[in-house]
This record gives C-alpha cells, sequence and structure tokens, in this order.
C-alpha cells in the first residue's frame, strides 16, 4: 500500500534516553513516543497555535505516524503484520488555552487509515501539553495488535 501510496518511510530514530523504540509482549506492538523530524531527521520544534499552526502541526503529525510506522515495519518486519491499530496517545506542544489537539493528531490518525485501512481505525486520546521533550511540537505513541 505504501508504493501504491507513492510513501517512503524514514529511517528509524535511536532513542535518546533510556528506552527501547519498541517493545512485543503478548501478541502487542507498543511504540515508544516520537516527536516529528524533518527529512535530515531534525526535530521540529515550536507551540502550536503559536509560531506553529494548526496545519502545520497536522503535517508533523503525519509526520510521525511515518515515523511510527517505519518502527512497525522494523519490529514486525512487515506492516502486513499489523491486525489493527488499537490505540494512540497524541500529545501536543500548544500555547495556554490551545485545544485543537484533535485536529492536529488527525494528522497521524488519517494516515494510518490511509496506509492500513479499517486496520488503522483505532482508540485515541488527544491532549495538550504545556511543554515536550525538546519543544517537540507533537508526541504520539501507538499500541498495534499483531496478526497471529
Amino acid at each position: 500500500r505504501l508504493q501504491e501510496l507513492g510513501i517512503k518511510l524514514p529511517a528509524v530514530p535511536s532513542p535518546v534516553a533510556n528506552y527501547v523504540p519498541y517493545r512485543i509482549p503478548g501478541g502487542l506492538l507498543f511504540l515508544s513516543g516520537q516527536g516529528p523530524r524533518d527529512e535530515n531527521g531534525k526535530l521540529l520544534t515550536g507551540q502550536v497555535g503559536g509560531p506553529v499552526t494548526v496545519d502545520e502541526g497536522y503535517r508533523r503529525a503525519r509526520l510521525v505516524g511515518l515515523q511510527l510506522l517505519a518502527a512497525t515495519r522494523q519490529a514486525l518486519g512487515s506492516l502486513d503484520k499489523v491486525e489493527a491499530v488499537v490505540k494512540l496517545l497524541g500529545m501536543v506542544n500548544g500555547v495556554h488555552g490551545f485545544g485543537d489537539q484533535p485536529k492536529v493528531i488527525n494528522g497521524c490518525s488519517d494516515l494510518f487509515v490511509e496506509v492500513l485501512g479499517d486496520a488503522g481505525r483505532h482508540a485515541r486520546s488527544a491532549v495538550g501539553m504545556g511543554s515536550l521533550p525538546s519543544d517537540i511540537s507533537v508526541e504520539i505513541e501507538a499500541i498495534m495488535l499483531i496478526k497471529s
């Protein structure tokens, strides 16, 4: 499906602290939270609703979705092994009073449905944060069900 859509997945970034990119206990894939990176791997920073628009936040959430799919492929060997995306937790670094977190995290949610079809539909939380590590705009983590 990625080829059909003309989507190329980025390299999976190395962890920046004492954690692993994913864990697979009992048929579930838990993906560590990731922040948006440009094509050179540089983190994209700034608060949404301030210097970063909602549309740009959406684009950045889509970039994180691509990174999560890349980590999924690394963990499972193929995206074809995903039975379903179970849950996303999307965190948005927004200015005080910002309330459009769901519109931003839709960037990742829309991508998952685009790439995985019905298997990409998921439960989700989209929440605002006063700050995120390294001032990234968005951080998203995911849980996926692996085909048995």
